[in-house]
């Protein structure tokens, strides 16, 4: 094993679904990575090799690293201490007004400051409100001076990571030359191409991927519900505009544009641009009226005050066990104020509210599919079934 391998990465965060890919991978290719999570439970899963969420590849890769003694879990943070590398997974949360509140991960920075050298090279992973690399080199400056900084923002799809980790170029914005060079020879590693710029250009990349996708999907959801009111499947018209046609290659189906990213981030640039993103917000309310389209649509064909409503799927995307801003719970809300009665399924989602697939197929007179599982593709069933993403292939009109 060459010496850059020897080097001990620590990562804050480690234990969640951003960070524990990134360990895993770094570990598999030799580097000694220690998780830290402030979750003993989590810390203590993943000790006993258990993943504490759905990700593809995750357990027997977990399996082979604290095999090899390449990984370990800690919920102390003593040991940052010994460590050459940290990487920091804290993205900037929104506060109780839905507003991003950069402070949150400068604050947590102070914190792990004293568990920090002047020799190390301090990586920020996560999203970041733009500015807040800037504000940590400042605060570095002058607690940890000569400390090399850099933000190198993941770009990866949950459930997908551990493939993307080896396979997406790293985006590393960086303040110097060297700083680049020692954060650039940890990803390539992984055998990624790497791009160089400055934290500020690296911030808002992150930001203008999530947001690009975003706005994608609203464009296919107002698509829909337009098609919808035309009495038009828009999946019929999606087939014929890019059939064979590469300027409309990836125009997207619709669905629930939701998750921990998406709407935060765009939420994130519009703060930015003092409210100023005029394309931004009409996404978001675009996206997030898409279960009360989808109800308003019902009530126009349906006593709905009368029928038990099935919900299939209560993750924020297919065949994953993250339920984080999913808007399938907004969609069992607003049902739930109008239906007789509203069931909820998930293969994957742990919740005692929540009952078996064939009781929800048995006494549900309507059935939406809230997320795309894979197990819904068997779906076989004589009653009304919505739709929106078109899982089972048969069109996505109501």
């Amino acid at each position: 094993m060459n010496a850059l391998k020897d080097k001990r990465i620590v990562i804050v965060g480690g234990g969640g679904h951003v960070g524990l890919p990134l360990s895993l991978a770094l570990a598999n290719v030799g580097f000694s990575v220690t998780a830290f999570d402030i979750s003993t439970d989590v810390v203590e899963m993943l000790n006993s090799a258990q993943v504490p969420f759905i990700e593809k590849g995750a357990e027997d890769l977990l399996r082979k690293v604290l095999g090899n003694k390449s990984f370990k879990a800690s919920d102390q943070p003593n040991c940052l201490l010994t460590a050459d590398v940290v990487i920091v997974v804290i993205g900037t949360p929104v506060d109780e007004h839905l507003s991003p509140d950069p402070n949150t991960v400068v604050a947590s920075i102070q914190e792990l400051s004293p568990y920090l050298n002047i020799d190390q090279l301090l990586v920020l992973r996560s999203t970041v409100f733009p500015g807040v690399s800037k504000k940590i080199s400042e605060y570095l400056a002058h607690a940890l001076p000569g400390i090399d900084l850099a933000y190198c923002p993941e770009r990866i799809v949950e459930g997908n990571a551990l493939f993307e980790l080896t396979s997406l170029p790293q985006i590393i914005g960086v303040s110097e030359d060297p700083t680049f060079a020692r954060a650039s020879l940890i990803f390539e590693q992984l055998g990624v191409s790497t791009v160089k710029c400055s934290m500020e250009e690296a911030e808002l990349a992150k930001l203008y991927t999530n947001v690009w996708r975003y706005i994608k999907f609203a464009i296919a959801n107002q698509f829909w519900m337009m098609s919808n009111d035309l009495n038009v499947d828009y999946e019929n018209v999606r087939h014929a505009i890019s059939f064979e046609y590469p300027r409309a290659a990836d125009i997207p189906g619709a669905g629930f544009a939701a998750g921990p990213c998406l709407f935060k981030d765009t939420m994130q640039l519009s703060a930015l641009v003092q409210q100023n993103f005029p394309l931004g917000q009409s996404a978001m309310m675009i996206n997030e009226g898409t279960p009360g389209y989808v109800v308003s649509r019902l009530e126009r064909k349906y006593k709905l005050n009368e029928l038990t409503v099935g919900i299939l799927g209560m993750a924020f995307k297919g065949d994953v066990d993250d339920v984080r801003s999913s808007l399938a719970f907004k969609l069992r809300k607003l049902l739930a104020f109008k239906c007789k009665e509203v069931l909820m399924h998930d293969p994957f989602v742990l919740d005692k509210r929540f009952v078996d697939y064939e009781e929800i197929i048995e006494k549900s007179d309507i059935l939406i599919i809230g997320a795309p599982h894979s197990l819904y593709k068997l779906l076989d069933t004589n009653k009304p079934v919505i739709d929106i993403w078109n899982l089972l292939q048969k069109g996505v009109l109501i």
